[in-house]
């Protein structure tokens, strides 16, 4: 039997996929890959079986789906992939218009929880894809997320364009003192209680490629010089930034984030985490 896998198809998965795909952990899968607002969907649909899911989207649907142990898409501060570029400062934002990303659920949730519990600002949001030459002709600011959001920060840095630049993981931390929970990988309740046994083989083969993974984060930034225009030292620091746990801390930080986001009206109630095993 071939599972169903999603696959964000941006940097952040390299760390846990590439032990998977290159055959090293053999796992018996058919790779679904999109940006997290498709997989989202198809898991929702049914249509994977497995797949790394916006926080948030856990929490609006915990009756469908069961954390995988110890395994996320996760950052303890800086993030280097989530920026909110603005021509104002982000104080300045109240009352102006913010462009959101057509490919993000999580960060868009956060992005409205530190504008209200922690900037006490309102905005005007619009979501168009995530091009910021598009949102800035648009809005005052525009989030982006990924690989485009790395890419696009490096380019801003360059050339020195005259934008304000903010790490939505660095104000989280800031904000709460802890890491920030962006993805965790979910399998479907049904599968998992059908198939108990290989749910098992799957936890522990995400485990093994994670820790395979990041014994080798030198290697996974050449690889990753092949699929984006970065210089290497950029690589490196942002493989030193993502994270994939899903240990205590990372849970505290989670539960935080669905109790702002409960208080804003972003999620029904605040869902808890049912991991598989536990």
């Amino acid at each position: 039997m071939k599972i169903r896998l999603g696959k964000v198809d941006y940097l952040n998965c390299l760390p846990v996929y590439n032990a998977i795909e290159n055959g090293r952990v053999p796992l018996e899968v058919d790779f679904v890959k999109g940006v997290p607002t498709r997989l989202n969907t198809l898991f929702m649909a049914g249509e994977l079986d497995i797949t790394p899911v916006s926080s948030i989207e856990f929490a609006r649907h915990p009756d469908k789906c069961i954390i995988l142990p110890n395994v996320s898409i996760s950052a303890d501060g800086r993030v280097g992939s989530i920026f909110l570029f603005s021509r104002v400062p982000i104080t300045d934002l109240n009352g102006k218009k913010v462009c959101l990303p057509d490919t993000s659920a999580t960060s868009v949730a956060l992005l409205k929880i530190l504008f209200h519990h922690y900037y006490k600002i309102e905005a005007a949001f619009e979501t168009v894809p995530d091009d910021l030459e598009l949102m800035l002709s648009r809005a005052d600011a525009g989030l982006l997320i990924g690989d485009r959001a790395l890419i696009t920060n490096h380019q801003v840095r360059v050339t020195e364009k005259p934008l304000y630049v903010t790490d939505l993981g660095s104000v989280w931390k800031e904000f709460t003192g802890l890491p920030m929970v962006f993805a965790l990988w979910v399998i479907r309740r049904d599968f998992a209680t059908r198939y108990p046994s290989e749910t098992d083989v799957v936890a522990q083969a995400f485990l093994t490629a994670k820790r395979i993974g990041h014994a080798e984060l030198d290697r996974l930034a050449i690889i990753a010089q092949q699929k984006v225009p970065l210089p290497r030292d950029v690589l490196d620091d942002y493989f030193n930034l993502i994270k994939h746990d899903f240990d205590t801390p990372y849970r505290k930080g989670l539960t935080a984030y669905y109790q702002y986001a409960f208080q804003i009206g972003l999620i029904a109630e605040p869902a808890p985490l049912v991991v598989w095993g536990e």
